[in-house]
């Protein structure tokens, strides 16, 4: 089931709302454990053999939290180390086979040349962001910060639907006091405005935007991949056609996440803040899948020795924390390559702030600074794209050679052609592409302009901000949309919500869902 689906929003949704808040006027408890077991029943229609995997993750990970949690607090360092190490070994090991047996047999195979028979295995949903988020709680466990044990919350931390297909990667010291706040179980009109509101304009981002721009990327991916020659003008309406595919899918989904929970009254962290307008990859990585980034810091990337261990060994870290974070994508090389472009980005990025601050040269103050930089980040980040919508790596280098023009020449076409005041005329120098450059056009304005949905609705906080985030600041665009429950945005958002709901066509999955 889909959040993008009539089954999802005309039936689960309703039943599951309306039972967590007629439970609620009971006991707590039994609101919690609806929710828990709605979002079970939630995941075993995608597979109920995955449904009793998950279920044992969960509670062995438990009884290994609480032991740890024990171990802690009487002072057994060493026991409470290799029980850690076992523990997140066990999860890794549960996730490379399901996610990277095919992967590393077949590569196996190519180097070798050795005929390894790959077995059919099923990915299970989610399993990256359920593995990841079991392992915070037990490193937590470890360090003493985590200190709520009821099995209940803990089952509903670790299921709670609008989270556990595609994120955000939750910290247990988040989201456990919420689950025992009184003020969680009780409805109010404010959170039912706020979460639909998010969750409409989060499915108009899928159905109406990102969907149809999928159309513009497909085909030229689909033959690179075929081994197709590409002539340029196709190679970059599909680059930024995937580009801003991506954009609007994962931030429907991080808009609807967030709002499905508003609605019961748990407020998950913000995952998404307009990462096309970074000036830096570092910026960049501050906006995109935040989660995963906080995730990636505190229990990958400093524990290998963050910048403690001088310049070298930094850049090191980085690039293998970015590595790594490409494979955890999927199970691909074009995902290894994807992480590695990253890792690369960020070293040049600090090394470039090293020299930046070794010369005393502050770019920033140059006329027009800013717009380059924003420029540059979109470019390179559009090339790393490429690798990671490839079907392997020999289609993204096609994809890469024939956006620089080595693989056939562009349409022919006079000079003067190209900015004929004649639609007719501009449009036949486009190959056929005058709807699909029209729409890339309008969705760069949106993605550069216009605010965020955590901007438009920051008097609200819809979404928590993660320790040592800057957090969203209402207006920071010069847009200064601000939205608040009357009648004008009532209609905004029902317009856009009528629309998206007639938009849904079709079995359409979100990006993040096979990672």
């Amino acid at each position: 089931m889909l959040f993008n689906s009539y089954s999802f929003i005309l039936l689960f949704l309703p039943a599951t709302l309306s039972g967590y808040f007629l439970l609620a006027r009971r006991a707590h408890w039994l609101a919690a454990g609806w929710l828990a077991a709605a979002s079970l029943f939630f995941y075993a229609l995608w597979s109920p053999l995955h449904a009793l995997l998950l279920l044992g993750s969960i509670c062995a990970n438990f009884a290994f939290g609480v032991r740890l949690a024990s171990l802690q607090a009487s002072g057994e360092d060493r026991r409470a180390n290799r029980l850690l190490a076992m523990a997140i070994a066990g999860n890794l090991l549960l996730l490379c086979y399901y996610k990277y047996t095919n992967f590393f047999l077949a590569s196996i195979g190519t180097l070798t040349g050795a005929a390894f028979r790959v077995a059919e295995i099923a990915l299970p949903l989610g399993i990256s962001f359920f593995t990841f988020t079991q392992i915070a709680f037990l490193a937590d466990a470890r360090r003493g910060k985590a200190r709520e044990f009821s099995f209940i919350h803990y089952c509903l931390f670790v299921t709670y639907f609008p989270h556990l297909i595609a994120g955000p990667i939750l910290h247990h010291g988040e989201m456990m006091p919420q689950f025992r706040d009184r003020a969680a179980y009780h409805l109010k009109w404010e959170n039912l405005a706020v979460g639909l509101t998010l969750f409409l304009i989060g499915l108009f981002k899928k159905t109406g935007i990102a969907d149809n721009v999928a159309d513009f990327a497909r085909p030229a991916f689909d033959a690179a991949g075929a081994g197709s020659v590409l002539n340029p003008l196709d190679a970059w309406i599909a680059a930024f056609a995937y580009t801003l595919q991506i954009y609007f899918d994962f931030s429907g989904y991080s808009d609807m996440a967030i709002g499905l929970s508003r609605l019961f009254g748990i407020v998950l962290p913000v995952n998404f803040d307009s990462p096309y307008k970074a000036t830096s990859m570092i910026d960049f990585w501050r906006r995109w899948h935040i989660t995963l980034s906080r995730f990636l810091r505190d229990y990958l990337y400093i524990p290998l020795g963050g910048n403690r261990k001088g310049a070298m060994r930094r850049y090191l870290n980085l690039f293998l924390t970015m590595l790594l974070g490409g494979l955890w994508h999927g199970a691909n090389w074009t995902f290894v390559c994807w992480g590695a472009l990253h890792g690369i980005y960020l070293m040049s990025n600090h090394g470039w702030m090293a020299l930046c601050k070794r010369l005393s040269f502050r770019p920033a103050a140059l006329p027009g600074w800013p717009l380059f930089a924003r420029l540059i980040t979109f470019a390179a980040v559009i090339v790393a794209w490429i690798f990671f919508r490839a079907a392997n790596v020999d289609a993204a280098v096609a994809m890469l050679k024939a956006m620089a023009g080595m693989a056939a020449p562009l349409p022919e076409c006079s000079p003067t052609s190209w900015s004929s005041p004649d639609v007719a005329v501009t449009s036949a120098c486009l190959g056929g592409h005058a709807i699909d450059v029209a729409w890339i056009l309008a969705l760069l304005v949106v993605c550069w302009a216009f605010p965020n949905t955590q901007e438009v609705l920051a008097t609200y906080k819809p979404g928590l901000i993660s320790p040592g985030y800057r957090g969203i600041v209402a207006g920071r665009s010069f847009l200064n949309w601000a939205w608040s429950p009357t009648f004008g945005w009532l209609v905004i958002v029902s317009g856009l919500g009528i629309f998206a709901m007639l938009s849904i066509s079709q079995f359409s999955e979100f990006i993040y869902f096979i990672f």
